[in-house]
Formats: structure tokens, C-alpha cells, sequence
């Protein structure tokens, strides 16, 4: 009796907005298969955004990504009215300088503010923030429904996540892959891509592939009570030096240390040295009192050793092609990160959205080149 084993022309590891969003774009033009370790999508770092499109978030490498993707956010409606400010100290005028010269070079609308302009965005700014800059056209981004945007497109053009599905084994054979996934069944695909977040190396090792050193990296965020409440038009405000950034949200505020500590790939769980860290700092940065602690939760940023997200194919495996280190940023920079590794793995040439991205720039091979 022959055995029958579905075939794919891709398997996607990872349902997260990674890989739900490179699926989308790879279904219309080929047999996708997503596999998710989870009973849902989106269990891990996707369900724990703190929800904000900022676009000098994420570095100078990262701003070409969320620019290209900000249009297609918010003509799909994703996107909804909050301005970004990053505050400065006396001591950190020179940071916030170098930040201004580097974003105003790359296009981003820029704004510098004084004091009192601080006092009119944020009431109850601490006198030790001296000077601000505020990008005007920052906005809150619906995570929730972009990602299931991207699961019902995905599903439309055909594709299907397979839930409890884990990859357990990869076995290169000349036509691909053959896979064992954790539900018991097996099939084969084409190409096999790691979106797979902070278990990436894992699944590079699993298929024979050397790791690139990505990361995973705990992030802490809160959910206060407040007084005064924020104003709901508030910007979301962040430390020009990194060490903090918080929201409104419904009432109530969002604050997270911006802590990144590394640890193993894991169902995240707040610290209560961060916790007690972030409420630290809010109340060096504001006068407002904090009532309750409502929630507090954590997540995983994974970030490849430059802090650079990895798309392309593994330079040792042309069957193996890397969607991964996306950092705190993959939510804001999901349309054209899923555009451009489609266009790659698809053989494909750019597009309007991905003309003026560097392909290089993201490609895994960089890190042999620099070995």
C-alpha cells in the first residue's frame, strides 16, 4: 500500500503575525501549510504588543520596513490617531540630537518641542524631561484584527494553519522536506520556513541549519490605574535613552520598562523586579499616582545578534529560508517584511511597497559574510 503524505509548496512554522502575514502573501501563488505549536495563533509575542506604530521604533534599519508598511496599515483601516514622543533629560540632549539628525535624514515627520509643549501632550511631566520630539504621524495599531486580517487571507487563498502541530523533526530529502509534526502526522514540503520567533534557532538545529544567534528577550508591560487618568489623545511617550515607554489605553495606562533579558524560549511570565522597576520609573518621569496595578504580563522580542531582522534563504540550504529576529517591531513592520520574503521565496521581483527596501540589508547571509 503507498503511502499518502500531503504535499506543500511551503510550510510556514509559526502562525504568529510572522507567519501568518508571510503565509497571506505566499498563498495566492503557491500551497502553504502553517504549522502552530499552539492551541491558537498568536499566543506568544503577538498577542502581547503594546500595540503602537511608531516609526523611528526599531532602529534606522528597521524605518524603511514600517514606512513601507504604514500606508497599506492604514488604507485597511489598522491603524487609529496617536502621536509618539521621545523625551529627553538635560544630560541627554546630544542622544536626542543624533536621534532627530538620523529619522529627519531617513523622511520621518519630526517635531521638536519644548517644555511647555511637553506639559500640554503629557500633564504631570516631570521637570527632569527638558526637551521632546514628536513624530506627528504615529498611530495605534489594531494588532488583533490585522492578525486575524491575515489568517482569513490566508485561508481564503487556500492555505490552512494546523493547530497543535509542532515541527518535531525535518528530514531533507532532494525534493524538499519531509516533516514530523507533534499531532503524529507527517508531510512534505518544498521549502520550509522558519518563522518560528524566539524558538527560530530551534528550528534551524531541528533542520540541519546552523543558528544565526537569535535571541529571545523578555519584555514586561503593565496595565495601571492611574491619577489623574491619562488623557485618551495622550502620545505614546518614550525614553530617548530606552528605558521606558507608556500609553493610554481605555483609561487606564501601559507602561513597560523596556526591559530586554535574555532568556530560553518559554510562555513568558513577568518578573517582580520589572514590575516594580517600570512603576520605579514611571513615577521619576511623572507626578501621577499609581492607584492599582491591574495586569501585568511579558513577552518575547527575539532579535538576531545586530538587531537586524533576518529575511531570505539560508545560505547552506536554498530549502530553508529564515522569517525571523523581529524584535519588538514585527507588528508595525508586517506588511512589507511578509511582502518582501514573499517576493524572495516566490522568486519575485519588487514591487511599489518593497522598491525601496535593501534586500542585503535583511538577508541571513550577511552573518556568513561577516564571519
Amino acid at each position: 500500500m503507498v503511502e499518502v503524505v500531503e504535499r506543500f509548496d511551503f510550510a510556514v512554522v509559526g502562525a504568529g503575525m510572522a507567519g501568518a502575514s508571510l503565509a497571506a502573501e505566499l498563498a495566492p501563488h503557491a500551497s502553504v501549510l502553517v504549522l502552530e505549536a499552539e492551541d491558537a495563533p498568536g499566543f506568544h509575542a503577538t498577542g502581547r504588543s503594546a500595540a503602537f506604530w511608531v516609526e523611528s521604533y526599531g532602529g534606522p534599519h528597521v524605518q524603511p520596513l514600517t514606512a513601507a508598511s504604514g500606508s497599506w496599515l492604514s488604507d485597511r483601516g489598522f491603524l487609529s490617531a496617536r502621536t509618539g514622543l521621545t523625551i529627553a533629560r538635560a544630560d541627554q540632549i546630544a542622544l536626542l540630537d543624533g536621534f532627530i539628525r538620523t529619522f529627519e535624514a531617513a523622511g520621518v515627520a519630526m517635531e521638536q518641542i519644548d517644555r511647555a509643549g511637553m506639559e500640554r501632550l503629557v500633564p504631570g511631566i516631570a521637570e527632569r524631561w527638558v526637551a521632546a520630539v514628536l513624530e506627528p504621524d504615529s498611530k495605534d495599531i489594531d494588532v488583533a484584527a490585522l492578525h486575524g486580517h491575515y489568517l482569513a487571507g490566508l485561508k481564503q487563498a487556500g492555505a490552512s494553519v494546523r493547530c497543535r502541530a509542532g515541527l518535531v523533526a525535518a528530514q531533507r530529502v532532494p525534493e524538499g522536506w519531509r516533516l514530523s509534526l507533534a499531532d503524529g502526522s507527517q508531510c512534505r514540503a518544498g521549502v520550509l520556513i522558519n518563522a518560528a520567533g524566539a524558538w527560530a534557532d530551534d528550528i534551524a538545529r531541528l533542520a540541519g541549519c546552523a543558528p544565526l544567534g537569535i535571541q529571545p528577550m523578555r519584555r514586561t508591560m503593565l496595565q495601571l490605574d492611574i491619577d489623574p487618568p491619562p488623557p485618551a489623545m495622550m502620545p505614546v511617550v518614550l525614553d530617548v535613552g530606552g528605558t521606558f515607554y507608556f500609553k493610554p489605553e481605555s483609561g487606564k495606562l501601559w507602561l513597560s520598562p523596556h526591559d530586554e533579558t535574555p532568556c530560553d524560549p518559554c510562555d513568558a511570565a513577568p518578573e517582580e523586579i520589572d514590575v516594580a522597576l517600570a512603576i520605579d520609573r514611571l513615577e521619576q518621569a511623572t507626578d501621577w499616582k499609581v492607584r492599582k496595578l491591574e495586569r501585568k504580563w511579558a513577552g518575547l522580542r527575539s532579535f538576531a545578534p545586530d538587531r537586524v531582522p533576518v529575511y531570505g534563504f539560508d545560505p547552506a540550504d536554498p530549502a530553508f529560508f529564515w522569517f525571523a529576529g523581529q524584535g519588538g517591531f514585527g507588528i508595525q513592520t508586517a506588511p512589507a517584511a511578509a511582502r518582501l520574503a514573499a517576493q524572495q521565496a516566490l522568486g519575485h521581483g519588487a514591487d511599489t511597497m518593497t522598491a525601496g527596501l535593501d534586500r542585503a540589508l535583511y538577508s541571513p547571509a550577511r552573518f556568513v559574510h561577516a564571519a
